[in-house]
């Protein structure tokens, strides 16, 4: 699930893939719900596992729009603040994040910690691009060296090191769980040679591709007997 404020939203996959998603202006969405739920803090941009409960009320919330369905769906005026509280109740921790950002107000503190995930958002769906720290800085509006130190303070880690974390994890991924040759893995994670990355992961995980491949080979078999 993903809840996006901030521009236009693309999607794409790999495959067939499934989009549900409920739009509209920011100002209503923040008018109807505030009404019913003064206490839920403002949403925040944020991708992440939904849950069952918010899925059912989203997938319960398209059904009041569909004329075929016959399955009952509730009224949006209480499916609404229960999908915000539900995705409330997902965000506590950027909650939390938004007490570290800098600012005398909580509109200063709102803005800091939206320019910052702006740019999380920015490194997450471009996994495959070294985006350097100008282009970042950019995307937020600091400059290079404010930008690692709020991030830092915010994060726990600069820009840099959470590109470099995404990176590893996605490469575990693509080597353990994929039978793609190591040298497509190699260009689709932006490394220079197939050398380079072989390298890279063997220091990472002190396993070369090859004895990770075997090991998980070896464990499907086991389980497939």
């Amino acid at each position: 699930m993903q809840l996006w404020r901030d521009g236009a939203v693309r999607c794409n996959g790999l495959g067939p893939q499934a989009w549900l998603a409920l739009a509209g202006p920011a100002a209503l969405w923040d008018a109807g719900v505030l009404a019913h739920a003064k206490t839920v803090p403002l949403l925040l941009p944020w991708r992440g596992n939904g849950g069952r409960e918010t899925a059912g009320l989203l997938i319960r919330l398209a059904r009041t729009g569909y004329a075929g369905s016959t399955r009952p769906a509730g009224q949006p005026a209480t499916l609404l603040p229960a999908l915000w509280s539900a995705l409330a109740d997902r965000q506590q921790d950027l909650q939390a994040k938004l007490q570290r950002c800098n600012g005398r107000t909580m509109a200063r503190r709102q803005q800091t910690l939206l320019r910052l995930l702006r740019v999380r958002h920015l490194i997450e769906c471009n996994p495959d691009t070294r985006l350097d720290l100008e282009c970042l800085g950019r995307a937020a509006n600091y400059s290079p060296c404010h930008l690692i130190r709020l991030y830092r303070s915010v994060f726990g880690e600069t820009p840099s090191e959470y590109a470099a974390r995404l990176r590893e994890q996605r490469a575990w991924s693509m080597v353990s769980t994929t039978a793609l040759p190591i040298c497509e893995i190699t260009e689709m994670l932006g490394f220079e040679s197939q050398s380079a990355f072989c390298r890279a992961f063997k220091s990472t995980f002190g396993r070369t591709t090859s004895e990770v491949r075997r090991t998980q080979s070896c464990a499907q078999s086991a389980r497939a007997a």
